[in-house]
């Protein structure tokens, strides 16, 4: 029995989906349990270059289920593009299963979040997001007032659902933001023909979970964003608006938790975030450019400039105690190639005491890096495909992060190719 969780270990962004096209290889299904298309996982393999938004990234696998859970949200219009973009690369799709389960972003979904973002915007306190739709959308699962995707296949139920929620926002949308409302009768047509089209891809995605559960069969669930972005344990209220953690895979895919056996953090060699909230670590010189640039430190789904800091192992060493990781994969550290020096923060110093646990936002907005520094190594890593072939500055990096962590680093990626890595022993 192998369950794998692949799940990020800062605040997004940290490379999860080479790791999840490497793993999904040799995998019989691939789930992604979360989030929506708020987020893209970058996916370098010999078909190309795919930034995928809500598809798995095992797609590539003919072999595999690829299934979207009962915890995603979902653009139908957006999914059904990135789906003719991979087809047009070789993907089948014959073995691609949406859950029935999952929520709908609706457009007035992405008309709440904009407004409301720039209502933020107005008195200071936006929260940095995509305006994809994904928070009201979740928003709208907890008040039950939800579309669910297999509402899609069914018009009658459609219709009624539709009308009375649309009447329900068109009053916050008109009143409350002075913005244009939807037609009804419009989304309901141009929903059922996204229906018929998904048709085939939508249904009930808990007997091939289960199923593979009963075979023994090897099955990675494909975590979206990063523990630091959980809405209960995340630097709230700067966090998404789902559960990017083991805890909300097993719920996410339909899986029981004692059934996830192996749980790999992932985590870039430096620290990235996209969006409003603090950042401890965050660079505001020359490194930090340079962090970006040679990281190609940009938003798969926004093209949003990320902000860019030095690896935060406090950061990591929380993600760790709540996901239970069995090991790290720690990516990208071929972007340090060319720095002399390079930093890490172990610790916050706020209000004149230094801290070993991750604190609210509030504290965390006060808080000062605890930097060591380390010797860079100034030479190539991008050959490299056993520990031996690091050098040795680079090897004794790894194994200060690894110590810092409190886990093992597994894996180690040393360019965005599949083959780009070091797999220690």
């Amino acid at each position: 029995m192998s369950v794998t969780a692949v799940v990020g270990a800062q605040w997004g962004d940290e490379g999860k989906g080479r790791v999840v096209d490497l793993l999904a290889q040799e995998s019989d299904v691939v789930v992604r349990f979360g989030g929506g298309n708020n987020a893209g996982h970058t996916v370098v393999n010999e078909h190309g270059t795919f930034r995928l938004h809500l598809l798995p990234s095992g797609v590539f696998n003919p072999r595999a289920w690829n299934v979207i859970g009962a915890g995603c949200v979902i653009d139908p219009g957006a999914l059904l593009t990135e789906m003719a973009e991979v087809r047009k690369e070789g993907a089948t799709l014959e073995r691609f299963l949406v859950s029935e389960r999952a929520h709908v972003v609706m457009p007035y979904h992405l008309a709440l979040d904009g407004l409301d973002e720039d209502r933020r915007s107005g008195s200071g306190a936006a929260i940095g997001t995509t305006r994809k739709g994904i928070g009201p959308c979740y928003s709208d699962k907890a008040a039950r007032l939800g579309v669910q995707m297999g509402d899609l296949l069914d018009r009658d139920h459609l219709a009624a659902r539709v009308r009375a929620v649309t009447a329900l926002k068109n009053a916050v949308i008109t009143r409350i933001y002075e913005g244009e409302p939807f037609d009804p009768e419009q989304l309901i047509e141009t929903l059922w023909e996204q229906g018929r089209q998904l048709d085939g891809h939508i249904g009930d995605t808990l007997p091939v979970v289960q199923d593979a559960l009963a075979r023994d069969a090897r099955i990675l669930l494909e975590g979206q964003l990063g523990a630091l972005r959980d809405l209960d344990w995340g630097t709230y209220p700067y966090v998404t608006s789902s559960y990017p953690t083991a805890g909300g895979a097993a719920s996410g895919a339909g899986i029981p938790p004692h059934r996830i056996t192996r749980v790999i953090g992932v985590a870039k060699a430096y620290t990235t975030a996209v969006g409003a909230g603090p950042f401890p670590a965050e660079l505001h010189d020359d490194d930090g450019m340079k962090l970006r640039e040679v990281g190609g430190e940009y938003g798969a789904t926004t093209g949003r400039p990320r902000r860019c800091g030095w690896f935060d192992a406090l950061a990591v060493r929380h993600s760790a105690m709540l996901n239970g990781f069995t090991s790290i994969c720690l990516t990208k550290l071929d972007v340090l190639d060319d720095f002399e020096s390079i930093g890490v923060c172990t610790g916050y110093r706020v209000n004149g005491e230094v801290l070993d646990r991750v604190p609210l936002a509030r504290l965390m907005e006060r808080a000062e890096p605890v930097l060591e520094t380390h010797a860079g190594w100034r030479t190539s890593t991008r050959e490299a495909r056993t520990e031996a072939d690091l050098p040795a500055a680079a090897r004794a990096y790894v194994h200060r992060l690894e110590e810092l962590s409190r886990v093992p680093i597994e894996f180690v990626s040393v360019g965005a190719e599949r083959e780009a890595m070091v797999v220690r022993s």
